[in-house]
């Protein structure tokens, strides 16, 4: 199979010319493959008949008048759909036939199942010996945990993330976005790409890559991890306060939140002038960084009554004055209408041919180059079956045979 060119008048990304034959949903998978899209690759999404991926049923909210789940069109842009059931041997054939041509195959289901059905590494590398194949679970290929079933917030517990974020004297609190999903796939997107430059540096052979999301939630815990090797002393939760560094947290305002990051010792004296408190410089108990940690239950409620006298706007003109890192905690609506963002293009609209004008957050990947797009919408369920089918050597009664057999 010939990956498709994406945009043959226009520039092309890094990763043109890369086929990626997708066999994940949800979110962990379909993310990943997201990234290699926008880095040019042709993925071919590969879909339940009929069901498609999970997400495309999970709505609300949809987009328009369209049963486009708002939840599918996040993470499926830059992908060609077919549908194809991979439990028959039909469809286990058709996708031996994808994979043999094929850069990249990225699949997700629980661990076991792709072997069952003849489609592993080892089924598949004899054919493509050059394939690069990426496994994406729970808790990894191996280990007493390895058949568990895992979602997001079970992995945000397993892997700490849950221990340290949430207010001092509130329950564990999950991370708002599924954080344990997204951290794997950004670690599975750049194994991938690690395996296809070894495969090109080196004899041409490609590899299998196993990444889990409790790896992925372990690997982030960095400094918290260190500073429980350093003490034996578990961190626990602080808001949105830093363990080493204050005043570094949110304070509330008259009509919100704001947040500042006194991170360094010159930052402290402006700040300090920021609030017309040019006492505190001279007080011994927050004279370093290591006094204000320290003493930060004298300080964080002394600063916590003199930011609530101010309105956000109010503070964030006073800190920016003085030069002191400051932002309000901005919504939604806030964020895709910031002026950086805008001008960062990550703020995006695709056409979809259902649901209209889609807007998206846009590739955080800046070349000067081979530069990130995006340019093919969402997939609807299936809508690009029979012309992948016939780019892979099949002819139009081979393509209706498995369409009325129930294949594809």
């Amino acid at each position: 199979m010939v990956g498709e060119a994406r945009d043959p008048d226009g520039d092309t990304g890094p990763l043109d010319g890369i086929t990626v034959l997708d066999a994940s949903r949800v979110l962990v998978g379909p993310f990943c493959t997201m990234q290699l899209g926008d880095l040019g690759a042709d993925v071919v999404k590969v879909e339940r008949p009929g069901e498609g991926d999970q997400t495309r049923g999970w709505h609300p909210p949809t987009y328009g008048e369209s049963e486009e789940s708002a939840y599918y069109v996040s993470i499926n842009r830059n992908k060609r759909s077919i549908t194809l059931d991979l439990a028959s041997s039909d469809g286990q054939d058709v996708f031996r036939t994808l994979a043999a041509e094929a850069d990249v195959v990225v699949q997700n289901f629980r661990v076991g199942t792709m072997a069952d059905w003849g489609l592993d590494y080892a089924d598949l590398r004899e054919a493509n010996p050059g394939l690069v194949y990426c496994s994406l679970s729970g808790y990894g290929e191996w280990g007493p945990y390895r058949d568990r079933p895992a979602y997001d917030i079970m992995m945000q517990a397993e892997g700490g993330m849950m221990s340290i974020t949430g207010e001092e004297a509130g329950p564990p609190v999950r991370v708002g976005v599924a954080i344990a999903d997204i951290g794997a796939a950004m670690y599975a997107t750049q194994a991938i790409l690690g395996a296809l430059l070894h495969r090109e540096l080196g004899d041409g052979t490609g590899q299998k890559v196993d990444v889990s999301l409790l790896d992925g939630q372990v690997a982030w815990m960095t400094y918290m991890a260190s500073n429980y090797f350093a003490t034996g002393d578990p961190p626990g939760r602080m808001g949105s306060k830093h363990p080493t560094i204050a005043p570094y947290q949110a304070f509330e305002t008259t009509d919100g939140h704001v947040v500042v990051a006194s991170a360094s010792e010159h930052i402290w004296p402006r700040f300090c002038r920021a609030l017309d408190r040019p006492d505190l410089v001279e007080d011994d108990r927050f004279a370093t960084n290591a006094d204000r940690v320290a003493n930060r239950d004298v300080l964080d409620p002394l600063l916590a009554d003199e930011i609530s006298a101010y309105s956000t706007a109010e503070v964030v003109a006073r800190m920016e004055a003085e030069d002191v890192p400051v932002s309000r905690v901005r919504d939604m609506a806030d964020v895709f209408d910031h002026p950086q963002v805008v001008a960062r293009n990550m703020h995006q609209t695709v056409d979809h041919p259902d649901a209209g004008p889609i807007e998206m957050p846009g590739s955080p990947m800046h070349f000067s180059h081979t530069p990130t797009s995006i340019d093919r919408h969402p997939p609807r369920l299936g809508e690009h079956t029979d012309q992948i089918l016939a780019e892979a050597g099949y002819d139009t009664d081979e393509i209706e045979r498995l369409h009325d057999e129930n294949v594809v």
